[in-house]
């Protein structure tokens, strides 16, 4: 696991490669996933055409959504697309990512169709013209069978994702109409059903959690934790996933609004991971306290808990509390609380940087609960002493209780502000907060 805050953005960003290289890489690539993709893509369709079980989800509104034949134009072009974000890269690492990204949609979107076959309901009339050229190929080999999610959107929030950091000026909004036309032509060309959107985006989100475009991949250095609690916890979250699977999957008999449990399904699952071994990558949370926009989206029911949790815990307690010499130990801030402070050190890896945040932010991600790797507790501690003397400083985590004050229970004894783990304790206990030392105690006599 990294150790070095600045380290998590920059140690996976491979150097520029020359751009030939770049090239050849992107054509390997592009001649792996082409046939991959009609392959594939149309075994799942011929299996479905053998089905007559065959159903559909549609919402009744959606019988107004009118017919646009101009829109397949839009809708064809992110196979251009497609192609031109692999070679639009910088270095190999950046095209193995992003192929990465296309296989993982690819994969699970395929795995759906064949286990669950939708098919759309609409009949499209005749179209002439491009359109109805276009439309004509496009029925070649694309049958009504391959619903949701949607493949199509898996694939454009990926390609979004992608050129959104590549554009700027005048071509970014306008890069964002283009997308806002390519995802809406799966609804005004009779495509699709809305039920493959979201279904959809919530793949392609996955697919860029998955791949980000640096630092670790959240699966690497993934092992088995020996920590009774944290294999505890991992079931407990996978235990929450599966439950909010079951409801997803039963509730969609009665309505299709069901399937919305999906989201917190794989956000749980995400946790599940983290604490299974995977760590506080997971998060992909930076030195600066912001997160990835794929972890914001997915782990979005998550932090909603996470946020009530903290309420809940910490409404009747003062948000900070002073321990000595300026450093203050709380939960985790709002905006306006936290540029009352010259450095905030934050170590809850679940939790965002608040938007307006204009202090100095130090973050250093700690899974909750589970006691940090010595080494970041302990450069927490050194970052900790380094900030003071840029003014006060609050060290947070979610609602205060443990990590934080584990990381400045560490710097009291560290500092000989406390002569032993027990003064240290005294004196957290004395500044009003309720604190866990048990673990963090025993670190610091270590």
């Amino acid at each position: 696991m990294l150790t070095d805050p600045e380290a998590f953005q920059s140690a996976a960003t491979a150097a520029a490669d020359p751009y030939g290289r770049v090239v050849v890489r992107a054509a390997l690539w592009l001649a792996f996933l082409a046939p991959f993709f009609y392959l594939t893509y149309g075994f799942a369709n011929w299996l479905a055409s053998r089905r007559d079980d065959v159903g559909s989800i549609v919402f009744s509104w959606e019988r107004s959504i009118p017919f646009v034949p101009w829109t397949i134009v839009p809708y064809w072009s992110i196979n251009l697309f497609y192609g031109l974000s692999l070679l639009l890269n910088g270095n190999r690492q950046g095209v193995d990512r992003l192929a990465g990204r296309f296989l993982t949609a690819q994969l699970v979107a395929v795995t759906c169709f064949i286990l669950f076959p939708l098919t759309a309901t609409f009949v499209r009339p005749q179209t002439t013209g491009l359109p109805g050229f276009m439309f004509a190929v496009l029925g070649g080999f694309d049958k009504p069978f391959n619903q949701a999610p949607s493949l199509h959107i898996a694939l454009l929030v990926i390609i979004w994702d992608h050129w959104r950091h590549r554009l700027g000026g005048l071509l970014l909004p306008l890069w964002h109409g283009w997308c806002f036309l390519i995802g809406a032509s799966v609804l005004t060309t009779w495509q699709h059903h809305f039920i493959d959107i979201p279904t959809g985006a919530l793949l392609g989100f996955f697919a860029l959690w998955l791949f980000p475009r640096s630092g670790e991949l959240p699966v690497s250095g993934a092992r088995l934790p020996s920590d009774a609690k944290a294999r505890r916890l991992a079931l407990f979250y996978a235990l929450g996933s599966v439950l909010a699977l079951a409801g997803a999957a039963l509730g969609a008999f009665f309505s299709a609004v069901a399937l919305i449990l999906l989201w917190p399904a794989l956000a749980l699952a995400i946790v599940a991971f983290a604490y299974a071994g995977a760590g506080a990558k997971v998060f992909q949370k930076s030195a600066d306290g912001s997160i990835t926009l794929a972890s914001r989206v997915l782990l979005l029911p998550y932090r909603l808990g996470a946020r009530t949790n903290i309420w809940a815990w910490t409404r009747d307690l003062a948000p900070q509390a002073a321990v000595a010499d300026g450093v203050f130990l709380g939960r985790f801030p709002t905006a306006s609380e936290a540029n009352s402070f010259g450095t905030v050190v934050d170590l809850a890896a679940e939790l965002e940087r608040p938007a307006g945040a204009m202090c100095r932010w130090i973050s250093l991600p700690m899974v909750d609960l589970l006691p940090p790797p010595l080494m970041i507790q302990q450069q927490a501690a050194g970052a900790l002493e380094t900030a003071r003397s840029d003014g006060t400083v609050l060290v947070c985590c979610a609602l205060g209780f443990q990590r934080s004050a584990g990381v400045v229970a560490e710097w009291l004894v560290a500092t000989g502000r406390a002569k032993t783990p027990g003064l240290a304790r005294e004196m957290l206990t004395t500044a009003g907060r309720p604190v866990h030392l048990a673990e963090a105690v025993e670190r610091a006599t270590s």
